[in-house]
Protein backbone atom coordinates (compact mmCIF):
# COMPACT_ATOMS: atom_id res chain seq x y z
CA UNK A 1 0.00 0.00 0.00
CA UNK A 2 1.12 3.52 -0.77
CA UNK A 3 0.51 6.82 1.05
CA UNK A 4 -3.22 7.25 0.42
CA UNK A 5 -4.18 3.71 1.41
CA UNK A 6 -2.06 3.82 4.56
CA UNK A 7 -3.76 7.05 5.63
CA UNK A 8 -7.22 5.71 4.81
CA UNK A 9 -6.58 2.49 6.76
CA UNK A 10 -5.79 4.55 9.87
CA UNK A 11 -9.44 5.32 10.56
CA UNK A 12 -10.31 8.69 12.11
CA UNK A 13 -7.34 9.16 14.45
CA UNK A 14 -4.97 11.95 13.39
CA UNK A 15 -2.12 10.40 15.38
CA UNK A 16 -2.58 6.94 13.87
CA UNK A 17 -2.62 8.60 10.43
CA UNK A 18 0.70 10.28 11.19
CA UNK A 19 2.24 7.02 12.38
CA UNK A 20 0.97 5.11 9.37
CA UNK A 21 2.23 7.84 7.03
CA UNK A 22 5.75 7.87 8.47
CA UNK A 23 6.00 4.11 8.95
CA UNK A 24 8.61 3.49 6.25
CA UNK A 25 10.90 6.11 7.78
CA UNK A 26 10.94 4.84 11.36
CA UNK A 27 13.35 1.95 11.70
CA UNK A 28 13.61 -0.84 14.24
CA UNK A 29 12.22 0.03 17.66
CA UNK A 30 12.39 3.79 17.15
CA UNK A 31 8.59 3.79 17.15
CA UNK A 32 8.93 3.69 20.95
CA UNK A 33 9.99 7.35 20.81
CA UNK A 34 6.49 8.42 19.75
CA UNK A 35 3.17 8.84 21.52
CA UNK A 36 1.07 5.65 21.95
CA UNK A 37 -1.24 6.34 19.00
CA UNK A 38 1.56 7.40 16.62
CA UNK A 39 3.39 4.26 17.81
CA UNK A 40 0.26 2.23 16.95
CA UNK A 41 0.15 3.78 13.48
CA UNK A 42 3.79 2.89 12.78
CA UNK A 43 3.24 -0.73 13.83
CA UNK A 44 0.01 -0.80 11.82
CA UNK A 45 1.95 0.34 8.75
CA UNK A 46 4.26 -2.66 9.08
CA UNK A 47 1.34 -5.06 9.54
CA UNK A 48 -0.44 -3.65 6.49
CA UNK A 49 2.70 -4.08 4.39
CA UNK A 50 3.10 -7.66 5.57
CA UNK A 51 -0.55 -8.52 4.83
CA UNK A 52 -0.26 -6.94 1.39
CA UNK A 53 3.01 -8.62 0.43
CA UNK A 54 1.66 -12.08 1.29
CA UNK A 55 -1.75 -11.73 -0.37
CA UNK A 56 -2.27 -13.93 -3.47
CA UNK A 57 -4.23 -11.26 -5.33
CA UNK A 58 -1.37 -8.79 -4.91
CA UNK A 59 1.04 -11.48 -6.10
CA UNK A 60 -1.13 -11.85 -9.20
CA UNK A 61 -0.95 -8.11 -9.88
CA UNK A 62 2.83 -8.14 -9.49
CA UNK A 63 3.24 -10.74 -12.22
CA UNK A 64 2.40 -8.13 -14.88
CA UNK A 65 5.39 -6.06 -13.77
CA UNK A 66 8.04 -8.60 -12.73
CA UNK A 67 9.81 -8.60 -16.09
CA UNK A 68 11.06 -5.02 -15.70
CA UNK A 69 10.65 -4.21 -12.01
CA UNK A 70 11.54 -7.55 -10.38
CA UNK A 71 11.67 -6.99 -6.60
CA UNK A 72 10.26 -3.49 -7.05
CA UNK A 73 7.07 -4.74 -8.68
CA UNK A 74 5.27 -4.52 -5.34
CA UNK A 75 6.07 -0.80 -5.13
CA UNK A 76 4.39 -0.25 -8.49
CA UNK A 77 1.34 -2.31 -7.52
CA UNK A 78 1.04 -0.25 -4.32
CA UNK A 79 0.90 2.93 -6.40
CA UNK A 80 -1.56 1.42 -8.87
CA UNK A 81 -3.80 0.39 -5.98
CA UNK A 82 -3.68 3.94 -4.59
CA UNK A 83 -4.89 5.08 -8.01
CA UNK A 84 -7.91 2.79 -7.80
CA UNK A 85 -8.62 3.85 -4.21
CA UNK A 86 -8.56 7.49 -5.33
CA UNK A 87 -10.57 6.95 -8.51
CA UNK A 88 -13.18 4.81 -6.72
CA UNK A 89 -13.10 6.94 -3.57
CA UNK A 90 -16.88 7.28 -3.16
CA UNK A 91 -17.09 3.51 -2.60
CA UNK A 92 -14.85 3.79 0.44
CA UNK A 93 -15.46 7.17 2.08
CA UNK A 94 -18.28 9.59 2.73
CA UNK A 95 -15.81 12.50 2.67
CA UNK A 96 -14.96 14.04 -0.74
CA UNK A 97 -11.38 13.23 -1.65
CA UNK A 98 -10.21 16.88 -2.03
CA UNK A 99 -11.49 17.68 1.47
CA UNK A 100 -9.94 14.52 2.91
CA UNK A 101 -6.58 15.27 1.30
CA UNK A 102 -6.45 18.89 2.45
CA UNK A 103 -7.23 17.75 5.99
CA UNK A 104 -4.32 15.30 5.84
CA UNK A 105 -1.91 17.96 4.62
CA UNK A 106 -3.01 20.15 7.54
CA UNK A 107 -2.39 17.29 9.98
CA UNK A 108 1.13 16.76 8.62
CA UNK A 109 2.02 20.45 8.64
CA UNK A 110 0.66 20.88 12.17
CA UNK A 111 2.83 17.99 13.34
CA UNK A 112 5.88 18.88 11.26
CA UNK A 113 8.35 18.83 14.12
CA UNK A 114 7.72 15.19 15.05
CA UNK A 115 8.15 13.94 11.48
CA UNK A 116 11.32 12.06 10.47
CA UNK A 117 13.88 14.24 8.66
CA UNK A 118 13.32 12.48 5.32
CA UNK A 119 9.64 13.43 5.40
CA UNK A 120 10.40 16.99 6.50
CA UNK A 121 12.61 17.28 3.42
CA UNK A 122 9.96 16.24 0.89
CA UNK A 123 6.77 17.43 2.64
CA UNK A 124 6.66 20.92 1.02
CA UNK A 125 7.02 19.35 -2.43
CA UNK A 126 4.48 16.65 -1.48
CA UNK A 127 1.87 19.26 -0.51
CA UNK A 128 2.57 21.81 -3.27
CA UNK A 129 2.24 19.11 -5.94
CA UNK A 130 -0.91 17.73 -4.26
CA UNK A 131 0.63 14.26 -4.38
CA UNK A 132 -2.31 12.47 -2.75
CA UNK A 133 -5.00 13.79 -5.06
CA UNK A 134 -2.79 13.28 -8.12
CA UNK A 135 -3.42 9.53 -7.75
CA UNK A 136 -6.86 9.98 -9.31
CA UNK A 137 -5.53 10.06 -12.89
CA UNK A 138 -3.12 7.91 -14.88
CA UNK A 139 -1.19 11.08 -15.69
CA UNK A 140 -0.87 11.74 -11.98
CA UNK A 141 0.43 8.21 -11.40
CA UNK A 142 2.97 8.75 -14.17
CA UNK A 143 4.16 11.92 -12.45
CA UNK A 144 4.48 10.13 -9.11
CA UNK A 145 6.54 7.35 -10.68
CA UNK A 146 8.85 9.78 -12.47
CA UNK A 147 9.47 11.70 -9.24
CA UNK A 148 10.16 8.46 -7.40
CA UNK A 149 12.72 7.31 -9.95
CA UNK A 150 14.59 10.57 -9.40
CA UNK A 151 14.77 10.33 -5.61
CA UNK A 152 14.79 6.56 -4.95
CA UNK A 153 16.34 3.38 -6.33
CA UNK A 154 13.16 2.55 -8.26
CA UNK A 155 14.10 1.46 -11.81
CA UNK A 156 13.51 4.09 -14.48
CA UNK A 157 10.79 2.08 -16.21
CA UNK A 158 7.88 4.50 -15.90
CA UNK A 159 6.86 4.14 -19.56
CA UNK A 160 6.60 0.37 -19.16
CA UNK A 161 4.60 0.70 -15.93
CA UNK A 162 2.10 3.11 -17.46
CA UNK A 163 1.81 0.97 -20.58
CA UNK A 164 1.00 -2.07 -18.43
CA UNK A 165 -1.52 -0.07 -16.39
CA UNK A 166 -3.33 1.07 -19.54
CA UNK A 167 -3.19 -2.37 -21.17
CA UNK A 168 -4.37 -4.28 -18.08
CA UNK A 169 -6.40 -1.53 -16.44
CA UNK A 170 -9.49 -3.61 -15.70
CA UNK A 171 -7.42 -6.55 -14.44
CA UNK A 172 -5.55 -4.32 -11.97
CA UNK A 173 -8.84 -2.68 -10.94
CA UNK A 174 -10.52 -6.05 -10.37
CA UNK A 175 -7.54 -7.20 -8.30
CA UNK A 176 -7.75 -4.06 -6.18
CA UNK A 177 -11.50 -4.41 -5.64
CA UNK A 178 -11.00 -8.04 -4.64
CA UNK A 179 -8.10 -7.32 -2.30
CA UNK A 180 -8.96 -4.03 -0.60
CA UNK A 181 -12.17 -5.09 1.19
CA UNK A 182 -10.15 -7.93 2.74
CA UNK A 183 -7.54 -5.42 3.84
CA UNK A 184 -10.22 -3.26 5.46
CA UNK A 185 -11.66 -6.28 7.25
CA UNK A 186 -8.16 -7.21 8.48
CA UNK A 187 -7.53 -3.73 9.90
CA UNK A 188 -10.93 -3.54 11.55
CA UNK A 189 -10.87 -7.00 13.11
CA UNK A 190 -7.18 -7.49 13.93
CA UNK A 191 -6.28 -3.93 14.89
CA UNK A 192 -9.64 -2.59 16.15
CA UNK A 193 -9.66 0.41 13.82
CA UNK A 194 -13.11 1.17 12.39
CA UNK A 195 -13.07 2.41 8.81
CA UNK A 196 -15.99 4.84 8.64
CA UNK A 197 -17.83 5.50 5.40
CA UNK A 198 -16.93 2.17 3.83
CA UNK A 199 -19.71 0.42 1.91
CA UNK A 200 -19.66 -3.37 1.85
CA UNK A 201 -18.77 -4.33 -1.72
CA UNK A 202 -21.50 -5.37 -4.10
CA UNK A 203 -19.67 -3.78 -7.00
CA UNK A 204 -16.86 -6.22 -7.84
Amino acid sequence: MNFLAHIYLSGDSDEIKIGNFIGDYVKGKNYQNYSPLVHKGIVLHRKIDSFTDQHPVVQRSKMHLKRRFRRYSGVIVDIFYDHFLASEWSMFSKHPLPQYVINMYEILVSNYFILPNEIKAFLPFFVINNWLESYTSIEGIEGVLRRMTRRTSLPNETNFAISELRKNYHLFRDDFLCFFPEMIEYVEKKHSIPITGYHSPSYV
